[in-house]
């Protein structure tokens, strides 16, 4: 049986012995948002390949990156991409890097996505503050044994999203002038973009934006005692809101038309929070 605290201490030890810095919030960057890295101060880069048990990406957009450094003056840690359900991986090898985050000694884990709008009023380009998520992957990376140096056995999903952290983000995005909403992210599998009949079923469940990442990450990351901000770019319309059949080159290209209105936007979003970590945000 695989122990994952014995392969989070072999990932925690490699990056030490070639880093020392504690970095105090991780960033995971979705599809199309991995040039955000070029804005960081690096100390220390590695793909994900050179991490002990930490797998390779196969998306287009998703670099499979780490990278430990600065934003102004708040240390970093940032996945430059990420892993999915539908590549193989299973739940636990998805949310490794998140874990391992968690060890390097994180207190907040910033998580961006590519997402399909579930509304006609959205359009590509806008942003959305995550409040909460609905789990349809069928999976749970805390199913099986109880790892207890991990965190607890059934930990409380109430606030997965922190609240405070949530009126940061939103109040960043006034200052940058972007268009950002605030709404329910819900999470399938993939690898398949949703049909019309199954984006009926999501806004009438409450969904505002759907995508195949995010979940997994932000479970793992509240069984850990870490707070979570979530931000959604909205690259598309999902299926049957709009006359386009769906793309992964539209996601990227979203990506890419909207790079420096985001790159901006998360540098003063985790500046933000890392006052707010400071009790410094008035």
């Amino acid at each position: 049986m695989t122990n994952i605290p014995d392969q989070l201490n072999d990932a925690v030890s490699y990056i030490r012995s070639q880093c020392q810095m504690k970095p105090r919030i991780g960033l995971i960057l979705g599809s199309g948002l991995g040039n955000y890295v070029d804005t960081i101060k690096a100390e220390w880069s590695s793909e994900y390949s050179l991490i002990p048990h930490f797998g390779t990406t196969s998306v287009e957009g998703h670099r499979g990156r780490l990278v430990l450094g600065h934003i102004e003056d708040v240390p970093v840690a940032v996945l430059q991409g990420r892993l999915h359900l539908y590549e193989g991986y299973s739940i636990s090898e998805v949310v490794f890097p998140t874990r391992t985050l968690a060890m390097l000694g994180i207190e907040v884990l910033l998580v961006t996505n590519a997402a399909g709008g579930l509304s006609k009023r959205m359009v590509a380009g806008d942003f959305m503050a995550i409040n909460d998520h609905i789990n349809l992957m069928g999976d749970n990376p805390l199913k099986g044994r109880q790892m207890e140096r991990l965190g607890p056995r059934f930990p409380d999903m109430t606030e997965a999203y922190d609240k405070k952290l949530i009126k940061i983000s939103l109040n960043a995005a006034k200052k940058n002038k972007l268009h950002m909403r605030e709404g329910v992210y819900i999470g399938l599998p993939g690898p398949t973009y949703e049909t019309p009949a199954e984006v009926r079923y999501l806004q009438k469940i409450g969904g505002n934006a759907v995508g195949m990442s995010t979940v997994p990450e932000v479970i793992a990351a509240n069984h850990l005692g870490l707070r979570v901000c979530g931000v959604s770019c909205i690259t598309n319309l999902a299926a049957g809101l709009s006359k386009n059949k769906l793309t992964h080159t539209e996601v990227t290209e979203t990506g890419k038309r909207v790079e420096g209105k985001f790159q901006n936007y998360v540098t003063m979003l985790v500046k933000q929070i890392a006052e707010h970590l400071d009790g410094t945000t008035r």
